[in-house]
């Protein structure tokens, strides 16, 4: 096999920030490193990327590996290149923001990771650069968030108003006026109202509703407009 002359073999890894969304709060997976240098220390879920490998299919083997789920939504964000980011070897990481519903991801955690969910605002202290990767892919869901309806990814099958809310309140770290938000989900047509209600929040109960799926997909890169002034939270 023909290779480039005189050049440096370097390796590239991919890591994994996954979010998730438990009905009240943003928390992130985080893993206890099972190797040298830093071992138990908490760390994004990564690998190294194999010969026949692309990027994205690295990182899905990843997270297939860890949380046993397939089809998640996957957005790389740019690498971290600097040359003494990993002690060990010369190593470039491209980090992926992942999106995951917690009631699916619990059924089939795998327990070899010894994985746990934190708080996105009591996050311990990470390995290497991997605590500027969760701040980097936070940014960048607060931006792809406001213009595409990427947070249903985190929502259960089912769901009321409120708790989408919430959800875009958390990631936010704002509050939107209740009614108007309401009207401004609704009108995307993205919903679809179900007969029965959450009555656990409130006597008079919420309605759950249901993505519209074809919708969704067919309409995913449409300007949400039910985020106001979107822009403040993008700097």
């Amino acid at each position: 096999m023909m290779k480039y002359s005189g050049q440096t073999r370097i390796l590239v890894a991919v890591d994994c920030i996954i979010f998730g969304f438990d009905g009240e709060n943003f928390k992130l997976l985080l893993i206890q490193r099972g190797f040298a240098p830093q071992k138990q220390k908490w760390s994004l879920m990564g690998g190294f990327v194999q010969p026949q490998e692309s990027l994205e299919a690295g990182a899905q083997r990843v997270l297939k590996q860890l949380t046993g789920l397939e089809g998640v939504y996957l957005e790389q964000i740019p690498a971290f290149s600097e040359p003494t980011r990993d002690p060990v070897e010369r190593t470039i990481a491209v980090p992926y923001f992942a999106l995951i519903d917690i009631q699916k991801y619990e059924a089939q955690l795998s327990s070899e990771y010894h994985a746990e969910w934190f708080l996105l605002s009591e996050m311990p202290s990470l390995i290497f650069d991997h605590e500027e990767m969760v701040e980097m892919a936070k940014m960048r869901l607060r931006y792809k968030a406001a213009l595409h309806p990427i947070l249903f990814e985190l929502l259960p099958e089912k769901f009321t108003l409120p708790k989408l809310q919430t959800l875009y309140e958390k990631l936010y770290d704002t509050t939107f006026d209740k009614r108007n938000f309401s009207r401004k989900v609704l009108s995307t047509g993205l919903l679809v109202r179900q007969e029965e209600k959450d009555k656990e929040s409130s006597r008079k109960g919420a309605f759950y509703f249901k993505l519209d799926k074809e919708k969704y997909y067919d309409n995913f890169e449409a300007f949400l407009k039910f985020i106001p002034k979107p822009e403040k939270f993008l700097v």
